[in-house]
């Protein structure tokens, strides 16, 4: 980076800030707590079950249908790469490319700056409600609070956003926010929320989106102040472009009618060339929503007269991404286009949701990102749990477009913590540890591991049922294990089965052949080549004679 540059990203020459205390990328309670709480409620987990089981379908439809689409899939990580390690010259390259196209850049380095900057923008305008393009950077440094602290009220125009928004309540999806809500529950939420709505309003889903609209509607033709904002999918460095795809139209009319559009973007969305656009508009709506492409992609570069937005605002936000780049074997959590296919595979958050894992990001992809850009500070840290919040079972890693590793990043988190609390505590002082420890001796130990297997199904016999219940809290570990699953009682061990497996044989052996071992005959069904003791096809054949002077006829055993 050159000495002239207006970007500071801190690398390397000072240690990245991790993101801001008030971002929504952490929780109150820990993943198991919280998780706990969540798979208690059977109406989540039917509607989680439905969405994302439906949402996997039709993303496997919309794969097959693309006969390279592997090749797309390394073109996409290979873009990503060349993005992170080059971010700098990226950043600055599209900074000059908005500028040039009548665009104002900021630089946020935390939440509190980027509410900062869209907090005075808004004011300076004289906004009293702005509009809202469905965005994961604004949730995640909690803009709409902070506006809120200003006075002023900011409306989500995306209509899961709104539902979330109106209930009082948090997202839980990358995708669909209130996928953990209901068509019930949202009948009640927009009841209780909107006003002059006719009571005798059902459930069905095109009964609630016009309600919706109807109410959207109002905003976008009465905004004083004319303010919106926005996220972006992708920022193109070579232009300038920003790029917005969604489902409903709504964020195309926050987009184009204001005055003025603000736009929080995180550092990492950025593709290097309008070219490399193509990949994924290719990959994303096909791993996102199962379509081969979004109803509504909205491009747009600074400002025109007589088009579009008067004024435009880019916030370029940092808030613990950089503290992500410095980690050689985590930074590719940065690659993610936040399409949400890991999550709907995922069968740790198809069972707890989104709100057991306390951040904006949810999921596998949470699991990795929230912790890097927070950091892990302890015991007592929420995020510390989330790298454990996985069965490590690899499904996120095969639909993810761009290929992040996420099971791999997740064993790097656990590895960190681990030393983490070995620094802190000394070695093998945790009953993991100790438990562990003890695992390392007894599986180095062929004869001590022997007995343990062999005594495990004769200790266990005095259980009823064919499962292990629920064991005493008293017991190191195992709680944990028992208390949530159904674990099968140990059967009969390999060296045992072998063991018995040879008696048996041998005995079976030795009832075919009473003579003994020097009989001379034989049934068996070989083919009889080379020097004669083959049997033909199952008829006795008479031995050779044996001894140094025996002269056996060459033709008669040809």
């Amino acid at each position: 980076m050159s000495s002239t540059s207006t970007v500071h990203l801190g690398i390397p020459q000072v240690r990245p800030q991790h993101a801001s205390p008030s971002s929504t990328l952490r929780g109150e309670r820990g993943f198991p707590e919280a998780a706990r709480d969540e798979l208690a409620n059977p109406t989540l987990r039917e509607n989680l079950r439905r969405a994302t089981s439906t949402i996997q379908s039709k993303r496997a439809s919309a794969v097959r249908e693309v006969r390279d689409w592997q090749k797309l899939r390394n073109a996409g990580s290979a873009l990503k790469w060349q993005v992170t390690d080059h971010l700098p010259e990226l950043l600055e390259q599209l900074e000059s490319s908005v500028t040039a196209a009548g665009g104002v850049v900021h630089w946020a380095r935390d939440a509190e700056e980027a509410g900062e900057i869209v907090t005075a923008l808004a004011l300076e305008r004289g906004a009293r409600e702005v509009l809202k393009v469905k965005s994961m950077a604004t949730q995640e440094i909690g803009l709409n609070e902070a506006l809120a602290h200003a006075g002023i009220r900011a409306i989500e125009s995306d209509l899961a956003e709104l539902i979330v928004q109106l209930a009082d309540d948090t997202p839980s999806h990358i995708l669909v926010p209130a996928i953990h809500r209901n068509r019930a529950e949202i009948r009640e939420i927009f009841l209780a929320s909107m006003p002059d709505l006719d009571e005798s309003i059902t459930d069905e889903p095109a009964e609630l989106a016009e309600a919706a609209r109807r109410f959207l509607r109002e905003k976008f033709l009465d905004m004083p102040g004319s303010v919106a904002i926005s996220g972006a999918n992708f920022a193109i460095a070579e232009t300038g472009t920003l790029v917005v795809v969604e489902s409903e139209g709504n964020g195309r009319m926050c987009l184009t009618l204001p005055k003025t559009l603000i736009s929080v973007v995180g550092i990492e969305k950025i593709v290097p060339t309008f070219e490399d656009l193509e990949v994924f508009l290719q990959l994303l709506p096909r791993s996102s929503t199962g379509e081969r492409m979004n109803p509504y992609t909205t491009m747009f570069t600074g400002v025109h007269d007589g088009d579009g937005p008067e004024e435009f605002h880019l916030v370029l936000l940092d808030n613990g991404r950089s503290a992500v780049l410095e980690d050689p074997e985590g930074r590719s959590a940065l690659h993610c286009i936040r399409c949400s296919a890991c999550l709907n595979v995922c069968p740790v958050y198809v069972r707890a949701g989104g709100h057991a894992y306390g951040s904006t990001y949810p999921g596998p992809i949470g699991a990795i990102l929230s912790p890097q850009m927070t950091g892990m500070s302890g015991d007592d840290d929420p995020n510390s749990t989330l790298p454990y919040a996985s069965s490590l079972c690899g499904a996120c890693y095969d639909v993810c477009p761009v290929k992040i590793n996420i099971p791999e990043i997740l064993v790097h988190l656990r590895a960190k913590d681990v030393d983490r609390r070995r620094e802190t505590r000394g070695d093998f002082h945790g009953t993991w540890d100790m438990a562990l420890k003890g695992a390392g001796k007894l599986m180095s130990s062929p004869r001590a591991y022997d007995l343990a297997v062999r005594s495990a199904g004769p200790l266990t016999s005095v259980l009823g049922g064919k499962n292990i219940g629920k064991l005493p809290g008293v017991l190191p570990l195992i709680p944990g294990w028992t208390d949530h699953r159904d674990l099968p009682k140990p059967g009969t061990s390999f060296r045992s089965w072998w063991d018995q497996h040879e008696k048996e044989r041998a005995a079976a052996d030795g009832a075919a052949d009473p003579v003994g071992p020097e009989s001379a005959t034989g049934t068996g069904t070989g083919t009889g080549t080379g020097t004669g003791t083959g049997t033909g096809t199952g008829e006795a054949a008479t031995a050779p004679p044996a001894g140094p002077d025996a002269a056996p006829d060459s033709e008669e055993q040809a």
